[in-house]
């Protein structure tokens, strides 16, 4: 096992999770996108390391992350064998498609035992931390969904339960079945929270806050858009910018909805904070007591580097809090 830094937890906030007894790192590490595909095995191991000996304690991940599906949990699973796995909060999803025929997707009991029984296998892990129902189901009842996430916890394959991308009231619904049944409750929530995306905010976090649920902010940059990258143009080496004309097309769409010219007034507002974009954006999501951690992703140990600069940063004052909600009008 590598020899980890021994002061990795004094470099780091921790924050509880709703009223549960779990602590997340106020930033967790993703495997959404970069880090996991196939070919950058010795990036993520670096990666993951490097996040470790800096107090990040938290790797998120779902059935589905790769690309191919499956991979980042596959690589997950390697690159546990030379960690601490008590020391670390493992996280994985399901609810989007993931095999054919109809037992494949969605929230139905079968498929998320079935999904999780492959993640463990691929992880090559006896249970999880948290569990997620990765997206609402419309069709399949919530009572169904949530029994079979209670039968994980009580099967031991999960220790926490929890929920991604469901609207206030959804969230509230859940909840209550978990109550109702006296089911393992739902101790967190992963909705889709930026400074450009702001909806949730109003929608769903005073209920995860009445339920005792933490949240835990995904695409807190909005996929780069909340970064210094696309200030001046477009970048050949950026994810939008190796798709050619479609790249073209989306920085010119977002042109037109005033993102560059957001994010231009956000970048004036972190300077004067001796602040970069990104670490503006996960300042101000964790300035909100209710937002337990932020999920960053990454393609470069650099970024990671950068996002953990938002840890130590200064509160935000009221007049600061008043010019980044003017430049996000």
């Amino acid at each position: 096992m590598p020899a980890f830094a021994e002061n990795r937890y004094d470099k780091m906030v921790y924050r509880r999770c709703g009223r549960s007894g779990l602590k997340l790192p106020v930033v967790s590490l993703g495997f959404w996108q970069s880090l996991g595909e196939a070919g950058g095995d010795e990036l993520c191991r670096q990666a993951c390391y490097f996040a470790f000996d800096h107090g990040i304690t938290h790797f998120d991940l779902a059935n589905n992350y790769g690309p191919p599906p499956g991979n980042s949990e596959t690589l997950m699973g390697q690159i546990l064998r030379d960690m601490p796995r008590d020391e670390l909060v493992i996280s994985t999803k399901a609810g989007w498609w993931m095999w054919p025929g109809p037992y494949g997707d969605w929230g139905s009991k079968k498929y998320l035992i079935a999904s999780l029984d492959q993640s463990l296998r691929r992880m090559k892990l006896d249970y999880v931390d948290i569990y997620y129902h990765h997206r609402p189901d419309p069709e399949t009842p919530v009572e169904e969904t949530m029994a079979a996430l209670d039968q994980i916890v009580r099967q031991g394959k999960a220790l926490y339960v929890g929920v991604s991308s469901y609207n206030g009231v959804q969230f509230t619904q859940a909840a209550q079945v978990m109550k109702q049944h006296d089911w393992a409750p739902l101790t967190i929530h992963q909705p889709r929270i930026n400074l450009l995306e702001r909806g949730p905010i109003a929608d769903l976090l005073p209920h995860t806050q009445a339920w005792g649920a933490g949240a835990i902010a995904f695409c807190p940059l909005a996929q780069g858009r909340l970064s210094s990258k696309y200030l001046t143009g477009l970048p050949t080496d950026t994810r939008f910018g190796r798709r050619g004309a479609e790249g073209k097309q989306w920085y010119a769409e977002q042109e037109a909805m005033g993102t560059w010219r957001r994010v231009k007034k956000l970048h004036e507002i972190a300077q004067r904070r001796g602040q970069t974009v990104a670490q503006l954006a996960l300042t101000w999501l964790l300035d909100d007591p209710r937002i337990t951690s932020v999920l960053i992703g990454a393609s470069k140990i650099e970024q990671i580097q950068e996002n953990l600069g938002a840890v130590s940063a200064a509160p935000l004052s009221d007049e600061e809090r008043k010019d980044i909600a003017e430049a996000v009008k």
